[in-house]
């Protein structure tokens, strides 16, 4: 059994989060909250992410592992007004999965979940971190997409920089430890990441307080945000690219 109501922004931010890194996931829903767990085919970036029930208007849930495509949800929330909330249900006997949003109901049939085996997240330790304001950090990635393809990152116990040069020219965004709302580096560290990968991500910190980065010397990146007033976590993983790579 699987029957949930959820504003239209919470929906939203799942489905646009988890389609930053892949096209179909698999939603695990218990009883106290949702589970997903995803990784793009190239093994590059990786989102584990939880959801606490209490973040939806309505949840009558028996343990349900279902399959989806995150561009259709995508689509149909797009169907919707703003203030129409979306009804999601799971049908044991037919299968199939309904999605109601105002006067809009899609049926489909789920995907096969053999073939959406969740991957293992990596327990690692990074040694610097750094939080800053959601809406800044879009900021810097936009504009360092207008340079090249690839971001630097880099933190001391002082400054966060990100830094992008081309070919004829470069952008700089720096921010000082009183511009951040927290800095852990003992050690200066600096880390290049594939903008292609990022950028995506620059829609959904528009709208989140604070963003928390942790990374090393050519170290995988990990970013972590709430949604939801808390009771949404996010963790993104984005393996570095290593200077001389091809």
């Amino acid at each position: 059994m699987l029957n949930i109501t959820a504003r239209q922004e919470l929906m939203r931010t799942i489905v646009e989060t988890l389609g930053v890194v892949v096209e179909e996931a698999r939603l695990d829903f218990g009883e106290d909250g949702l589970s997903v767990r995803v990784v793009d085919p190239s093994h590059v970036a990786m989102i584990k992410m939880d959801v606490d029930s209490a973040a939806f208007d309505t949840w009558d849930v028996d343990e349900t592992k279902l399959g989806l495509e995150m561009r259709k949800l995508k689509e149909i929330l797009t169907q919707g007004q703003g203030t129409d909330a979306v009804d999601l249900s799971h049908d044991e006997a037919t299968g199939q999965v309904s999605i109601k949003i105002g006067r809009i109901d899609l049926n489909m049939r789920p995907l096969d979940n053999t073939t959406l085996n969740p991957p293992n997240v990596p327990e690692l330790d990074l040694p610097c971190g750094v939080t800053i304001s959601g809406a800044e950090l879009a900021q810097a990635i936009r504009a360092s997409k207008l340079v090249g393809d690839l971001v630097n990152m880099s933190l001391t116990e002082s400054q966060f920089s990100v830094n992008v040069k081309g070919p004829n020219s470069e952008v700089n965004a720096d921010f000082s430890k009183d511009e951040l709302l927290a800095i852990d580096c003992s050690t200066p560290v600096r880390s290049q990441y594939s903008l292609t990968y990022l950028i995506p991500l620059a829609k959904i910190f528009q709208g989140i307080e604070n963003v928390n980065l942790r990374f090393g010397e050519n170290f995988p990146l990990k970013v972590t945000f709430d949604f939801a007033e808390g009771a949404g976590h996010v963790e993104y993983f984005l393996a570095p690219r290593v200077e001389g790579e091809i």
